[in-house]
């Protein structure tokens, strides 16, 4: 089969990334405990019987969910690695960040809470969405350490720390702004480091 038969709407594959993507955004809106198979189910376009041919549970949804940030955050790195240095990357991903403050002030960073979420389970989820997080800070460590700084893990912790803060500011306060001054102040924040 092609991939574009396989893709095709109606094909299992195509219902499977459907209710996979439309997962990622009613968990990131509802959060896990509130959000049911049907609601994933009416976002995704699928009927609800159909969901259980790909997932058995709300939990293997869940997981597929974190597979599916995972898999956008290597995209999205891959992209910022186009950008010829490493100050250039870590700015290109505050920019994407900043890009996003409005569905951050309504919902949350959708790693962050999902993290936090999932935090208070002991089921492997937590340690799956955990790993999403992971990949951030390698990321940013991987550039201040292209950078010269001996110090790149904990500047690392540190840039994720002041994004995952201010997206809990933003999101309580409903004020996008707030991201975007955090924004400005990392900038500046990396420049200073080079």
């Amino acid at each position: 089969m092609t991939d574009s038969a396989e893709s095709a709407p109606g094909s299992k594959r195509g219902k499977r990334e459907r209710l996979v993507a439309a997962a990622s955004r009613v968990l990131h809106e509802q959060g896990v405990e509130k959000t049911t198979l049907a609601d994933i189910a009416r976002v995704a376009e699928v009927p609800l019987g159909n969901v259980y041919y790909y997932f058995k549970t709300k939990d293997q949804l869940v997981e597929a969910a974190i597979e599916a940030h995972a898999l956008n955050f290597r995209a999205m790195t891959a992209s910022l690695d186009m950008h010829t240095g490493p100050r250039d990357r870590l700015k290109a991903l505050l920019r994407g960040w900043i890009e996003q403050r409005e569905l951050t002030a309504r919902y949350g960073c959708p790693t962050g809470t999902l993290c936090s979420e999932l935090d208070k389970r002991t089921d492997g989820l937590d340690r799956a969405a955990a790993e999403v997080m992971r990949l951030l800070i390698d990321y940013a460590e991987r550039q201040f350490r292209s950078m010269g700084r001996s110090d790149s893990h904990e500047l690392a912790i540190a840039l994720v720390a002041a994004y995952q803060g201010i997206s809990l500011l933003t999101n309580t306060f409903r004020d996008p702004e707030l991201m975007a001054g955090e924004g400005r102040r990392l900038e500046r924040w990396i420049d200073s480091l080079a």
